[in-house]
């Protein structure tokens, strides 16, 4: 009997292949890296100018918002994507939770084969041996130094000391300045345009339904650091004007539709409700013309300058 041969055929996935580049330096370019890419089948090509220590990487963090279901994110090397494995391996989560794919052009990863899936579970072990690993030695570390009568951590900050307690504030102060501006030009053009017309509260559920998580107290105090720096308006500080809660709705719907003038009449009413927005006679569902009436009256005050959406 003759023997069957069983042809098995690795099948890509139907999504979008994106590449995504990253130098180090503005002076170094990315077109090694995007030749190589597009050989590969990259339609779409993300790039970066980032140091490969550096959180900051605004590129990736929207390319990770924006992948979809069956899209496969393609590097060249793994050391363009990640700083650590435990970074690479935050990636590979959020890939996952969005049902996305991965593959290194140089490395054995690709997790759309059972190969690459394997190579990534051995990296995730890796990183969890060298998180026990350091765990043992700095706990270690501390039982040698009490034994000589040392205490852990930092002297100055267990002392109370003013220089120490200075540097501390002033390295925190430094971080949240580089996450303020990483993700700057996502948010401030929002703000820039509703205050102080809006609330700090309606500025940031306008922008939670673009997909931004922020909360009106991290808005104000990222706000409140960029005036500091002379990089905004103080303007955007002043207290807001109190407002009949029709004029509200109205500055409201105006500051959705200029963040996308691109909605419909339809999908502005469909915003309003997932934002529990009442409508101006108390109602809970939203109709387009109850939207219109609002935009009309918003393009009168001057609130909107552009056509009307449809």
């Amino acid at each position: 009997m003759a023997a069957k041969t069983q042809i098995r055929v690795s099948r890509r996935p139907q999504g979008r292949q994106i590449g995504y580049a990253r130098v180090s330096t503005d002076e170094q370019a990315t077109a090694a890296q995007e030749m190589e890419l597009r050989a590969a089948g990259c339609e779409m090509i993300v790039e970066e100018h980032g140091s490969g220590a550096s959180r900051a990487r605004p590129a990736l963090a929207r390319l990770l918002r924006e992948i979809g279901a069956d899209d496969t994110l393609v590097v060249v090397r793994l050391d363009r994507l990640a700083r650590s494995v435990s970074h690479l391996l935050e990636v590979m989560e959020d890939l996952t939770t969005k049902g996305a794919h991965f593959r290194s052009l140089r490395d054995p990863i690709d997790t759309t084969t059972p190969q690459g899936m394997f190579s990534l579970q051995v990296l995730g072990a890796v990183a969890q041996l060298e998180r026990a690993l350091i765990s043992e030695r700095t706990k270690a570390g501390i039982k040698a130094a009490k034994s000589k009568g040392k205490l852990p951590g930092n002297p100055g900050l267990r002392e109370r000391r003013s220089d120490a307690l200075a540097k501390v504030t002033a390295a925190q102060k430094a971080a949240f300045g580089v996450r303020v501006q990483a993700t700057l030009n996502q948010w401030l053009p929002t703000v820039r345009r509703m205050r102080p017309d809006h609330t700090w509260d309606d500025i940031a559920r306008v922008l939670k339904q673009r997909g931004l998580d922020w909360t009106p107290e991290r808005l104000r105090r990222a706000v409140k650091w960029l005036v500091a720096e002379h990089l905004a308006d103080p303007g955007l500080l002043k207290k807001s004007p109190p407002r009949l809660p029709e004029d509200r709705l109205m500055t409201l719907v105006a500051g959705i539709h200029a963040s996308n003038p691109d909605l419909t009449l339809r999908e502005i009413a469909a915003q309003l409700e997932r934002l529990h927005e009442r409508t101006p006679r108390g109602g809970s569902k939203w109709s387009p013309s109850s939207v219109k009436n609002l935009i009309d009256r918003a393009r009168r005050s001057g609130l909107i300058a552009d056509a009307s959406p449809g």
